[in-house]
């Protein structure tokens, strides 16, 4: 008798985002520091290249499987999505207080899902997941 077959989480994400016609590159690791990843996007939101610098770091992270908490990978992306004053310029308080807030409400994943403020799923499900997660957030 053979056992249920184990998933690993990098082969749940090529499932998933092989169904939405995604790239991905499944052979590596997914668990990069992203706190300066994020201060970059805070910077570059503000500097009205947002949409540019969270493509950037999509392809950086799902497609090229490239280290987006490494500080020359993010100087790399912030120079190609001409975003200046990078990191200088970085509001890292900010950012660390947005994390710790959303640290306290559950939060430590990406992407997380509240329903109905009552119901929180943390990382990447199929939509089936997600519909029956709304459907007992309602009950």
């Amino acid at each position: 008798m053979r056992g249920p077959e184990i998933i690993t989480r990098n082969q749940r994400m090529k499932v998933n985002m092989d169904r939405e016609g995604l790239p991905f590159n499944a052979e590596r690791n997914m668990s990069y520091n992203s706190r300066r990843a994020q201060e970059l996007s805070k910077w570059a939101e503000e500097k009205g290249k947002g949409d540019e610098i969270h493509d950037a770091l999509f392809r950086a992270y799902f497609e090229q499987a490239r280290d987006i908490g490494d500080p020359a990978v993010l100087a790399e992306i912030a120079a190609r999505c001409e975003v200046s004053g990078w990191p200088g310029a970085a509001d890292e308080k900010r950012v660390a207080a947005l994390e710790a807030s959303m640290r306290g409400l559950g939060i430590s994943a990406v992407p997380t899902f509240i329903f109905e403020r009552r119901l929180g799923v943390s990382g990447a499900h199929p939509p089936e997941s997600l519909a029956a997660a709304m459907r007992e957030a309602l009950t």
